[in-house]
């Protein structure tokens, strides 16, 4: 007797880290797995990589990637500095080289990774597709789907040594400045709006005299954007899963991976789920937020000066 086994075919578009988390998990499932990627190689380098400890449940073999270890953040408000502990540490790491390190794994798993190819519609002969094509995700507009919110990352760099255990952070309107100890090096950054980013940033360097290299940039989108189809579906940065108050995609995304994989290939099951975790948290977080930011900015009095939050949800 002869029995035909079928292997679903399944493409994912974009290689970034939850593309390639993806394509390495369903590659270890016994699935046909292309990774379609329009750059010509693999790592984003416009990203902070600061990751709650998290990272290492979903990828272990990242511990090796670790610069810094930080415990909590200061907030610097007008007239009052707020000191907000995390229960869980975050660990600083080249986002680059976390990608390159899914990537190996993915690859040993049996994906096959495409470079330089721009999808323009969606591929035909497979089973399923999967958008994990970043903030301005083409399978998202090929589907027809509204665009999240977005937010504009700028960040750069001084050669300044720093190993600190905290980070500082400036709230404006509608984001935040930071400074990261990196280790060999300090970080600089903003998350604003796209265009009221750059000015607020040059500003708050001028002011302390800070001089910054390999300046990036790159678009944060926040949202919840997930299709109601059987065969095509988003994850990550393409759904909008950021976090609301730090723009952070890379935990939820993560996350929202491993949501995927248990309900796979069910996609609606998948989405119900999503809906189920995520909303809540992205609805609450921003009324905390907000919260903070109005008693921070108008009455710092009614707000205590330290803090303990759950690294990836304030709610």
């Amino acid at each position: 007797m002869e029995f035909l086994f079928f292997i679903m075919k399944i493409a994912i578009i974009g290689g970034g880290v939850c593309g390639l988390y993806l394509a390495w998990r369903l590659s270890e499932k016994g699935f046909e797995v292309i990774v379609f990627e329009k750059n010509k190689k693999i790592g984003k380098e416009a990203c902070s990589g600061l990751f709650s400890q998290r990272i290492f449940y979903f990828i272990p073999q990242s511990e090796r990637l670790v610069q810094n270890k930080i415990k909590y953040t200061l907030l610097h408000f007008p007239h009052k500095t707020i000191k907000v502990n995390f229960s869980k540490n975050f660990f600083v790491m080249r986002h680059y080289e976390l990608d390159r390190l899914v990537l190996s794994l993915a690859e040993k798993a049996g994906a096959k990774i495409i470079l330089e190819k721009k999808i323009e519609f969606l591929p035909e002969g497979f089973d399923k597709i999967i958008g994990c094509d970043g903030a301005n995700s083409k399978v998202r507009s090929l589907l027809g789907l509204k665009n999240p919110n977005f937010r504009l990352g700028i960040q750069g760099f001084v050669s300044e040594h720093n190993s600190s255990d905290f980070v500082e952070t400036w709230p404006t309107k509608n984001g935040f400045l930071w400074k990261i100890p990196r280790g060999d090096e300090t970080e600089y950054g903003i998350i604003e709006k796209p265009e009221l980013a750059k000015n607020l940033l040059d500003k708050f360097l001028k002011e302390r005299r800070i001089s910054l290299y390999q300046i990036k940039s790159a678009l944060i989108p926040q949202g919840f954007v997930i299709p109601s189809e059987l065969d095509v579906t988003l994850c990550g940065d393409a759904a909008g899963l950021t976090k609301p108050w730090s723009g952070g995609g890379v935990i939820w995304g993560l996350m929202a991976c491993d949501i995927l994989l248990k309900n796979f290939p069910d996609f609606l099951k998948y989405r119900k789920e999503l809906k189920k975790i995520f909303l809540p948290k992205i609805y609450l977080s921003k009324i905390a937020t907000k919260m903070v930011y109005f008693l921070g900015f108008k009455i710092p009095r009614c707000l205590s000066r330290e803090y303990k939050i759950e690294s990836d949800f304030l709610i």
